[in-house]
């Protein structure tokens, strides 16, 4: 694991942080509250999934959800000039959906990104294995129709879990440059074991099958991993589970003052540091925006606002 220098340095701590203050724990419980009803209000809208412009009659052939894309008949596309980003996938957590990336979906896109992807998963997908090759084939349909050849993935929670074993397990290491992942229990979570009734939910438990396989070597891995977590995370437990220790990967962790598990996709200074962590080609370079995270409160703040 390495711990690069492209946040600012209050950021940059390594696993563990300090314990947080029960006035810091109290303003970030009501934060969650906000975040959670504002949420209730817009998941309704990403039940469905997204709806995407048909391709020119020459172009590349979309692939329905869920199946195998098969080659073009033609080429795939160039991308279009000045346009060298590569695709953003947004993969949403447990028993949610492409909802909870409003907000940093319409921060990427104000600040450059062309191609945004919100994927959603059935709730009944029942195993992290299995999602991670659908994410794959999502992927490489992706890279199809856009003409690019890797994408960039931010996932929240149990999406970066499944992002995580697809670059690792399945090879995705070859499509996917860098994988943000915002409180994703790398390590398992003990609060797995009081809802447990669902199976992929007993996959996230501390030890289990999938998590094992994460541990196991993986040399070359080329996909750079940057990984925010939050010391007031009440549904990672420990915390510091949802940080990425693994002596293959390059990977950063990034601790998050002030805010709780259901903030992370959603608070303006979380954005600029995704946008800032998808900006970093060279890891080591030094960076011109700060982001701020650090000093944040419960009621959130506004450096680096999208």
């Amino acid at each position: 694991m390495k711990v690069l220098p492209f946040l600012p340095l209050p950021l940059s701590r390594p696993c563990p942080g300090p314990a947080p203050l029960p006035t810091a724990l109290l303003k970030a419980t009501a934060l969650e509250l906000v975040v959670l009803a504002g949420h209730a209000l817009l998941y309704p809208t990403g039940i469905t999934g997204e709806r995407r412009a048909a391709p020119p009659p020459d172009g590349p052939h979309t692939t329905p959800p869920g199946a195998t894309p098969t080659a073009p008949a033609t080429a795939s596309p160039l991308p279009a000039e000045g346009d060298e980003r590569p695709p953003v996938v947004l993969l949403h957590g447990f028993i949610d959906n492409r909802s909870v990336f409003v907000l940093l979906r319409r921060s990427l896109a104000r600040h450059g990104w062309h191609h945004l992807e919100s994927l959603n998963y059935s709730p009944l997908t029942c195993d992290i294995r299995t999602a991670a090759e659908l994410l794959g084939r999502h992927v490489e349909e992706i890279c199809a129709r856009t003409g690019h050849h890797e994408v960039d993935i931010v996932g929240h929670s149990l999406g970066g879990l499944i992002a995580r074993y697809y670059v690792q397990r399945l090879g995705g290491d070859q499509r996917v440059r860098t994988l943000v992942t915002l409180a994703t229990p790398h390590a398992g979570t003990a609060v797995a074991r009081l809802a447990s009734a669902h199976p992929i939910v007993r996959q996230m438990r501390t030890g289990s099958a999938p998590i094992e396989e994460l541990r196991r070597p993986a040399p070359g891995c080329r996909t750079r991993f940057v990984s925010f977590w939050s010391e007031l995370d009440r549904v990672i437990v420990p915390a510091e589970a949802a940080c990425i220790d693994h002596p293959d990967l390059d990977a950063q962790n990034v601790r998050v003052s002030g805010i709780g598990h259901l903030a992370l996709p959603v608070h303006p200074a979380v954005a600029a540091a995704v946008r800032q962590a998808l900006e970093s080609r060279d890891p080591t370079a030094e960076t011109t925006e700060a982001t701020g995270i650090g000093e944040i409160g419960g009621t959130g703040g506004t450096a680096g606002a999208a």
